[in-house]
């Protein structure tokens, strides 16, 4: 992938981590572009916010039906998992991110 596809896409790269309106927005203005770049980290950011809402739903089951309500600190994991592929696409790097990364390819 050339420097130019890159430093175009970065914008929209960076905006589709940023909860899911970012995701949309960002695959809506991808969607006559279609710049690889930012279609990489769509799909990424898709994973991540996917991971976020299944969380939520399982993480909230435990902590109601078993009191486990300290797991809920895991919440937190599709932020931090997001914070990487910020940074991922403002160094123009295609890196997959950690154990979600590759699903679903």
């Amino acid at each position: 992938m050339d420097q130019n596809t890159i430093s175009q896409g970065k914008t929209m790269a960076i905006i589709s981590y940023i909860t899911v309106i970012g995701l949309l927005i960002a695959f809506i203005v991808n969607s006559d572009k279609k710049n690889e770049f930012v279609k990489f980290h769509i799909g990424q950011s898709l994973r991540v916010w996917i991971l976020a809402i299944a969380l939520s739903i399982v993480l909230g089951v435990i902590a109601v039906t078993m009191g486990m309500g300290f797991l809920r600190i895991l919440q937190w994991a599709p932020w931090i998992l997001a914070i990487m592929g910020i940074i991922n696409a403002n160094n123009g790097k295609l890196e997959k991110l950690p154990i979600i990364g590759s699903i679903g390819e």
